[in-house]
């Protein structure tokens, strides 16, 4: 009879390892900033004894940064590319609903506390890793789909005011999600009951946002 061998594999406790140590960066990130944590901090938040943990699985901190954000927008793009297919063309909620929905549902899986909307939000207050996002963001098929979707929704829109609507609306996306989620955190009061209702509330401001009237120079 064949003894079972019990014990985990080394690539499958290279794999736990991994993942503690992504979950204990991404909640020292969100709580006090990418610069302000050290590897040797986010270490002893994982349980690792060896300070070099971090290097010998990640490389250096953007590149760990960069794991995290693939970790989340992974599943958002699965999302993402449901309610996509499921758009209705012609319609500027239906799209925003497209960019909004899919963090939402998301953080909503994930349960409370989730740290990845403030996460985000520290990055890209950063100059030097904000094009991390920018470049995961971007290469999202989904993503592509969605902003075609919305242009054409706008044809009489100035590309201009097309380009500094986009990065009002994400800004409005980014921070209003973070701050929901460190209320959540914190046990204080939010304007909504769920993230489904949050993201109705940014739905309809977004749509104001986006159809707003242009002032002539």
């Amino acid at each position: 009879m064949n003894k079972v061998d019990d014990n985990p594999s080394r690539a499958e406790r290279a794999h736990a390892t991994r993942e503690l140590i992504l979950t204990a960066a991404e909640r020292l990130f969100a709580e006090h900033g990418v610069l302000a944590v050290s590897n040797r901090q986010v270490s002893e938040a994982a349980g690792q004894g060896n300070n070099t943990a971090v290097g010998y699985h990640f490389g250096t901190k953007a590149d760990l940064v960069r794991a995290i954000a693939r970790k989340h927008l992974a599943q958002i793009e699965e999302i993402r590319q449901r309610m996509v297919a499921e758009a209705v063309a012609g319609d500027v909620r239906s799209w925003i609903g497209c960019l909004v929905r899919p963090v939402t549902e998301h953080l909503a899986a994930v349960g409370s506390p989730t740290w990845f909307a403030r996460f985000g939000a520290q990055v890209m207050t950063d100059p030097t890793l904000r094009p991390i996002i920018v470049e995961e963001t971007q290469s999202s098929p989904s993503l592509v789909r969605l902003l075609a979707g919305l242009d054409a929704c706008l044809p009489d829109l100035p590309e201009e005011v097309r380009q500094e609507r986009f990065d009002m609306a994400r800004q409005l996306l980014v921070h209003m999600i973070a701050e929901r989620e460190l209320a959540l955190a914190e046990g204080t009061p939010t304007p909504r009951a769920s993230w489904h209702d949050a993201a109705n509330g940014l739905v309809d401001a977004l749509a104001g946002l986006w159809l707003a009237p242009v002032t002539d120079s």
